[in-house]
């Protein structure tokens, strides 16, 4: 039998595959717990950092990182806290990005708050990052300063305008927080179609002790939209295993996006874990059991018993998560922590 080439061999890999199906193929990878904003419903006015021994090193997430893609992933997305902070980050999107390159990853992307995009965007954009998502709850100032407790919306409108002069896709990212910022999803959709950006409209989970104050569904949020703006649904959606729903919007050019991980489930084609930045494996943000890999990678031991480590634990990926207002949520499950 002739031998296949690099590229082949990856192409003809087996892809890590839960317990229901689901071929596992996106990775969300936590590169800090560290932000510079203090948004409300993600991290408080008060919180204690890790230790930096408890915090997987660059190198250590670049081997875990190598050790998914060879099991399968094919798309990576880095988030935070905010990924951005991370003292020498770009050395590891760019070996990251060299893997897109390489033809073994098919998309690296990452999640930030945008204050020091303007900085980092045209280094992302050469090391092989095509698109961001940017946080951006409103363009009010005060109502900015009121969700962040922090200023800083300037730096986040230069900062997405030096990813899209970089060459860099924007979505913009939108939790939907009732009597704070749903009067202004108008002015987010005629700003994004002005500056050439898809939006994401996302309901608050309830997570890290707190319950969903100031839940909105945005299955009103749509309907009310709906008064205002011509919107149909987009194609291409379905099967993506994303659970952004998106609707094109005639009146921009662009499109709006809808997560409901309260309204509505969107678990059943799921592709995705998530790998703190400590190294723990997240099958389910909404549920308990969490599995060390950080040990794995510290103990010596060669890459087959990392990768079999993996193997094994994406076997207890949960059907689905298990949200309820009416309950009070896991108090150890932090959005800041798990990655946005």
């Amino acid at each position: 039998m002739d031998q296949l080439s690099p590229l082949a061999q990856i192409a003809h890999r087996p892809a890590l595959t839960d317990a229901f199906g689901r071929a596992i193929t996106y990775l969300r990878v936590s590169l800090t717990d560290r932000c510079n904003l203090r948004c409300f419903y993600c991290m408080g006015k008060e919180v204690k950092f890790l230790p930096k021994a408890e915090v997987l090193s660059l190198e250590e997430m670049d081997r875990l990182c190598a050790a998914f893609i060879r099991l399968g992933v094919r798309k990576l997305r880095l988030t935070g806290g905010e990924p951005l902070v991370r003292h020498g980050v770009m050395s590891l999107i760019e070996r990251l990005g060299a893997r897109v390159a390489a033809g073994e990853l098919d998309e690296l992307t990452l999640t930030t708050n945008g204050t020091l995009l303007a900085k980092y965007a045209p280094a992302l954009a050469a090391a092989g990052v095509r698109r961001v998502n940017v946080s951006l709850d409103t363009l009010d100032a005060a109502t900015f300063s009121q969700i962040t407790q922090r200023p800083g919306l300037a730096d986040v409108l230069d900062g997405i305008d030096a990813a899209r002069s970089a060459g860099l896709a924007v979505r913009i990212n939108a939790v939907a927080l009732a009597g704070i910022n749903d009067a202004g999803f108008d002015s987010l959709i005629g700003w994004c179609g002005e500056h050439g950006c898809d939006l994401a409209l996302i309901e608050r989970m309830p997570l890290g002790g707190m319950p969903a104050a100031h839940y909105l569904s945005l299955d009103a949020v749509r309907r009310e939209l709906a008064q205002r703006w011509t919107l149909t649904p987009a194609d291409g959606d379905a099967g993506s295993g994303g659970p952004c729903r998106y609707w094109n919007v005639l009146e921009t050019g662009r499109r709006v996006g809808f997560i409901t991980p309260l309204s509505h489930g969107f678990c059943d084609d799921c592709n995705r874990v998530r790998v703190t930045c400590t190294g723990a494996l997240v099958l389910c943000m909404a549920q308990p059991g969490d599995i060390d890999l950080r040990a794995a990678l510290r103990s010596g031991a060669a890459d087959a018993g990392l990768e079999a480590a993996i193997i094994a634990a994406i076997k207890d990926k949960p059907a689905g998560h298990q949200f309820n207002l009416g309950e009070a949520p896991d108090a150890s499950q932090r959005m800041w922590q798990l990655g946005g």
